[in-house]
């Protein structure tokens, strides 16, 4: 039995991971885990709130303009990753067999937002999820082969949906416009990250991507960074999916252990 285990994990991570070729860039790994790392930190001073151990305003000031950056770091990267992902298999898939690609990719990112969509709905009831961080980037890799064609021309049409959001800001609609941005007056939700404005994100780094890196190659210099702990952060960039599926369950779990044991 214990010699399998190596292959059993292999194939876990593997229906986890969104990555197809060993081919990384250090720089990308590290951000992605620098996102990651943010997103513990205020998931967990958000659980605190939460569960009132500690009086934390984590929805507005400082704590929210900090979750407002995580998203958009995270949701970046994942448009930079698009164009060098496409640049390493568009020789050998085109036309439909590389939009059967993304979709399977995206959905499966997708399928893992509507897990989260239920267990949100299951624990905490009102506020839960409907369409939060991996609807939005699942919906972005499955339409990925549409915006790929445009390049660099991305980063105009990014900032335009980016802008968009504004006159939509004060703009209320019917329940199943939430994923454009659109809600009812009445709607909150503790991961609200619509298609209006966080594909504009995307996109601003899908065209950063084809401009930093072209032909799926690093354009610029970077020097050789060993930071203490930079290779922790880029095994946290690495497997960021995993670490987001875990994390919260791991933080409310010990924060329940503990409750339960100082009552």
């Amino acid at each position: 039995m214990i010699q399998h285990l190596p292959t059993l994990s292999a194939r876990v991570l593997g229906l986890i991971s969104t990555h197809t070729s060993p081919r990384r860039f250090r720089e990308i790994d590290f951000l992605r885990g620098v996102a990651i790392i943010m997103m513990v930190v205020y998931h967990l001073l958000f659980d605190l709130a939460f569960f009132g151990v500690a009086a934390i305003d984590v929805l507005g000031g400082f704590w929210r303009s900090f979750a407002l950056a995580t998203a958009t770091l995270f949701i970046a990267l994942a448009g930079l990753s698009l164009p060098i992902s496409y640049a390493r298999r568009k020789d050998r898939e085109t036309g439909l067999s590389l939009w059967l690609d993304y979709g399977r990719r995206g959905a499966k990112i997708f399928a893992f937002g509507l897990l989260a969509t239920i267990a949100t709905w299951l624990f905490i009831g009102d506020g839960f999820i409907v369409f939060g961080i991996l609807h939005l980037i699942g919906t972005a890799i499955i339409l990925a082969p549409f915006f790929l064609r445009f390049g660099r021309w991305n980063l105009l049409m990014g900032a335009g949906i980016v802008l968009a959001a504004l006159p939509l800001d004060r703009v209320t609609g019917p329940y199943w416009l939430v994923p454009l941005g659109i809600h009812p007056a009445v709607f909150y939700s503790v991961d609200y990250v619509p298609l209006i404005p966080w594909l504009g994100v995307a996109l601003i780094g899908m065209g950063a991507g084809f401009l930093l890196y072209p032909g799926g190659k690093r354009r610029f210099f970077l020097p050789a960074f060993n930071l203490a702990g930079s290779e922790i952060v880029c095994a946290m960039g690495r497997n960021s999916l995993l670490i987001y599926l875990i994390h919260q369950p791991v933080i409310v779990a010990l924060l329940l252990a503990w409750l339960a044991l100082i009552a």
